[in-house]
């Protein structure tokens, strides 16, 4: 599977849910990282799962990026996990969900103080021919709110600089 810049095709949070399934088809292996656990709607023990448990899912529009549309179901009211259910139940396929991930933080200077964000790390692999390498960096995206768990740029995310200062020869 390739991903051009700005396609999006291996970003897709319903395609991310059978990519462990794909590698095996392909591959005919297991993958060496275990995927989130990832709930589709569409499915339905997965659909009754994931409405029996939005307090503790993020759950994502399966048609949209950028953060935009989820619910955070720890940092979420009542009001707002009831008004999901209804959207999950009016239109199944267009949403999944996952648990609530702890992510890493990292300094980030705020004004004039630093303090913990909130961050992932996207790193990049390149391919072609017989070689693959992954590049001795990458794009750490940083959550700029205070606590917030959304990292997009499109939700007042930021980045930082990514270095890897050591390189190991296996």
């Amino acid at each position: 599977m390739a991903n051009a810049p700005g396609a999006g095709v291996a970003d897709d949070k319903v395609v991310y849910a059978f990519v462990p399934k794909i590698i095996k088809y392909y591959l005919d292996q297991d993958p060496l990282i275990p995927n989130v656990p990832s709930y589709l709607c569409m499915f339905e023990d997965d659909r009754e799962y994931v409405l029996a448990n939005l307090e503790s899912l993020v759950v994502k529009p399966a048609n949209e990026s950028g953060g935009y549309g989820m619910l955070i179901g720890p940092h979420s009211t009542k009001r707002e996990r009831k008004a999901f259910a209804e959207l999950i139940r009016s239109n199944p396929r267009n949403y999944m969900a996952q648990p609530t991930l702890n992510l890493s933080t990292a300094p980030t200077l705020c004004g004039n103080a630093m303090e913990p964000r909130h961050v992932d790390l996207r790193p990049f692999i390149l391919s072609g021919g017989s070689e693959t390498y992954v590049t001795t960096g990458g794009l750490t995206r940083v959550a700029m709110t205070k606590g917030s768990l959304v990292v997009n740029s499109s939700q007042g995310g930021g980045s930082k600089d990514t270095w890897i200062v050591d390189v190991k020869e296996g």
